[in-house]
């Protein structure tokens, strides 16, 4: 049989490491210091869990950081 008994600190570890890749798309914005960084985190909380909010929130945080130039 497998002993369940000893599961707790592996399930901490996980849930530790379930919670920092959810937050990449953040990371990842606070990181390169972009322009929308509070955009991202906040679609990144509140979207994130939906894997597409999730992918937009990482696509905007690796997007360009250059503002475009206006003539």
């Amino acid at each position: 049989m497998l002993d369940l008994g000893n599961l707790g600190p592996i399930a901490l570890v996980v849930a530790v490491l379930l919670i920092l890749a959810y937050f990449v798309p953040t990371f990842v914005a606070f990181g390169r210091g972009m322009a929308n960084r509070g955009t991202v985190l906040v679609i990144n909380l509140l979207l994130g869990w939906t894997v597409i909010g999730w992918i937009v929130a990482l696509a905007m945080a690796a997007g360009s950081n250059q503002s475009a130039a206006r003539p």
